[in-house]
Formats: C-alpha cells, structure tokens, sequence
C-alpha cells in the first residue's frame, strides 16, 4: 500500500502534464505518481512515461474523468490520495498541507477551494463563474452544507472514502457526486484555500458550459432524490395539494353560494392532482426508510470491514 499516490486524470494535456508531474514530485518525493490517460491523442501519455521513476503510467478506454477516477480508486491502494487536474491550474504549494490532514485523520475528505482565491478573476469564462455560484447554494441548501467550492478538481481523499464511494457519474458531474456523497455520509471535511491560475495559451479546456452544466444539475436533482427523498417527493406533493387548492376553492365558494357546482371537469382534475399529491408523500415516505436503512448498512459494513 502507498502512502501517497498523487492521482492525475488526463485527455490531451502534453503542454502541460510534465510540469505537474514535476511540481508534484517536488512537494511530495515520498508520493507514487498515478497519470491515467483517458484517450489522448496528443503523446500526453508519452510525455509522462518519460518523467522518470515514481510515475506511472495507466490507461481508461472508457472516455469520461467519472470513469477514469472510477477505475483509480479500484486499482490503488493508499493511505492518503491526492488528486488533481494535468492542466496545471492547481499550484503544488498546498499538497502538503492536504496530505498531512488526511494522514493525521483530521479529515476525511480535503477540498482545494479555488472560489475564494484566485478563480473568478482569472477564469475568463463568465458562464462558469455562475453555475459554480448556482451549484454551490444548490447542494449546500439542500444537503444542509457550507462547502465553497463543490466542483473542484484537487482534492485530497482518506483510503474509507476512496473505498466506499459508489461513483455512478462518467463526465465531469463526479466532483458534485463526490461532495454530496460525503455530506450524506457524514464524511469529516476539510478546505483549504488553494492557489488557481486559468490555462496556458495551447491548453484548451475539455468542458462544456452548456452541455456540461446540465449533466451537473441533472446529477445534482438525481442525488437530491436519491439522499432526500422525503424533502424531494414532498417538495412535489405539496405543489400539487397547492395546486389543487388554489382551484378548488372558487368552486367551494360558488357551492357554498349557489348550492351548485359548475364546473365538474376541472373539480375531477383537481381530485386527480389531489390524489397524485398524497401518492408523493406516501412515496416520499417509502423511500425515506429504505435510505435510512441503507445508512445504517453503510456504517455497520464499514466497521466491519475495518475502514471506520
């Protein structure tokens, strides 16, 4: 088992993979660096065959970083994980510092926050800048957290983490998976303020605003299902019992009124919505048992297994 093991995920980085290599390897010597190339075509697999010893080299067919880092926590075994992006826009300075909290077990999972340092003034890409706003008060609203930057790509991470996170995301949505997995789980996490530059002039950058962004809100309402079911399905239930409400009481007034009923159509839809409305609570209520007891079975297979 390593003690450290640096993990970089990279597609088409050779302009800047061997200087994060060697950055990395200068604050971290002890460390075994990972590079797992999903696919490159442009030799940035080569490049980091050629950084010398204490680098290996691994490749992930499946395109998408949820699946590389995937098939990383599968095939490494460490104390302390250390990932990061090979576009060298995470500065090395406060590896260190994020390895000695997950060795010193002060933290189970260590977040690189780039949001309260250097990220808005150098990302040019202003559509980024707010979805990283709007995913930030989404999950923290909803998860009941206060992480400042959910969808960061350096992180630090404690071997029970690594070993029981079930990653179900393929794209660039797996670091708001893993940030949601750790607050339901009670993971203990940590941030440090990390230094962030935007790309060197020849990096181009593999996101998607557009395209990207509403894999990440899909993938944050999915989870908000899946972890808060009875919050999401009430959410539902009690706009419908609004909805049928709203309409219904004109009708009651005129009833009340008039000893008539005019409008039997629209009184037949709203006790449809009326109905849908108690079926979303029931659910709601289902569900919010089976994850409940999916959370006992999480923390006993835990101890078990000797990761708590």
């Amino acid at each position: 088992m390593d003690k450290i093991a640096v993990l970089i995920p990279c597609y088409n980085e050779a302009i800047t993979i061997g200087k994060v290599i060697n950055d990395f390897k200068s604050v971290l010597p002890e460390a075994i660096i990972y590079v797992y190339d999903n696919n490159s075509t442009d030799g940035t697999d080569k490049i980091a065959e050629k950084s010398g010893g204490g680098v290996i080299v691994r490749h992930e067919y499946r395109q998408g970083k949820g699946n590389v880092v995937r098939s990383m926590f599968r095939q490494i075994d460490a104390e302390c994980y250390l990932m990061v992006d090979g576009d060298d826009t995470y500065e090395a300075d406060n590896a260190r510092e994020m390895c000695d909290l997950i060795l010193q077990h002060k933290a189970d999972m260590v977040i690189g926050d780039r949001l309260s340092s250097t990220y808005f003034t150098e990302n040019k890409r202003p559509f980024h800048n707010c979805g990283n706003r709007l995913v930030r008060f989404l999950i923290n609203i909803i998860f009941d957290g206060s992480v400042k930057d959910i969808m960061t790509g350096y992180r630090a991470f404690s071997r029970p983490f690594v070993k029981s996170f079930p990653i179900l995301s393929k794209g660039f949505e797996i670091e708001t998976e893993m940030t949601i997995h750790s607050l339901d789980k009670n993971f203990l996490l940590k941030e440090i303020v990390v230094g962030y530059r935007d790309r060197r002039e020849g990096s181009i950058s593999k996101l998607n605003t557009v395209k990207d962004g509403i894999k990440v809100l899909k993938t944050i309402i999915t989870l908000f299902r899946d972890y808060k079911p009875m919050l999401f399905f009430g959410l539902i239930g009690t706009i419908f019992e609004v909805f049928a409400v709203v309409f219904f009481v004109p009708i009651f007034i005129t009833y009340f009124e008039t000893g008539l009923v005019p409008k039997f159509p629209t009184l037949i839809v709203l006790s449809a919505v009326c109905v849908a409305g108690f079926l979303m609570y029931v659910c709601g209520i289902i569900c919010e048992v089976i994850v409940k007891k999916h959370r006992q079975l999480f923390e006993v297979l835990m101890s078990q297994n000797g990761l708590f």
